[in-house]
């Protein structure tokens, strides 16, 4: 058995329970709890003869460190079930891949939603370097609201590496840069792509950059010179899913 980890928040553990009841091995709630959301998680936990264990919050707060378990708090085996390789994302596709590559957000919170964004967008897969970025917490898959269980995030040793060997699989790799010339809208974005961003202020990486195919920008038209990186990848994601909808391809 693979080692338990703690995920806490409905939506990841309502989530957990519903993709993969077999992983959870108990739930702690909130005995001072009577709503309708934790009577209906605990009969989800019952049907699937998860076991349901009734605690005071400071357990649950001294459980999680303080954090934003909504009352709910899950010990469960890492998820197992998605890819670990890219390799083997692309390889079950039968549709033009769409990919998000992240380069060093270290913001759980942010990885969180670009996550559930991804998994919003039909995103086949979430790659993102294993050094000085963020991997899967607590927390990421709190904010992610079940994505975490559905979405890939590969982890890569070599970032521009991996950008390398995606080109030798024919994905297009397109990085948001708010100082390129042309904007996405003005790109075609039906065909196998990789969307590549950076983290808010810092960017993508002088390497990361140079290995993109070409770069885009969103357009602003008001007052904020920019956005952060999981409304960037919603925008982005969104409109390459609006193009191969239009033209039959997604």
């Amino acid at each position: 058995m693979s080692e338990l980890h703690l995920i806490y928040g409905f939506h990841a553990v309502t989530s957990r329970l519903r993709q993969n009841a077999a992983s959870v091995k108990e739930i702690y709630l909130d005995q001072s709890r009577g709503d309708r959301r934790t009577k209906e998680l605990a009969r989800v936990a019952a049907e699937r003869g998860v076991r349901v264990i009734l605690v005071d919050g400071a357990r649950l707060d001294g459980m999680t460190q303080h954090a934003r378990h909504q009352g709910v708090v899950a010990r469960a085996e890492a998820a197992e079930r998605l890819p670990r390789h890219i390799e083997d994302v692309l390889d079950a596709l039968t549709e033009p891949a769409l990919l998000l590559v992240l380069d060093g957000v270290t913001d759980p919170h942010n990885l969180g939603a670009c996550l559930r964004v991804a998994d919003a967008m039909g995103a086949h897969a979430v790659i993102a370097p294993k050094d000085r970025a963020v991997a899967i917490t607590p927390t990421v898959e709190k904010v992610a609201s079940g994505a975490a269980d559905t979405v890939p995030f590969i982890a890569v040793t070599n970032l521009a590496r991996t950008m390398r060997e995606l080109k030798e699989r024919e994905v297009w790799l397109i990085g948001a840069d708010e100082d390129a010339e042309r904007d996405l809208y003005s790109i075609k974005l039906d065909a196998s792509i990789a969307w590549v961003l950076g983290a808010e202020g810092e960017g993508m990486r002088r390497l990361t950059r140079e290995n993109c195919d070409e770069l885009a920008r969103i357009p602003m038209h008001g007052t904020v010179e920019s956005l952060n990186v999981s409304v960037s990848a919603g925008i982005c994601l969104a409109e390459a899913r609006r193009q191969r909808t239009k033209s039959g391809k997604g």
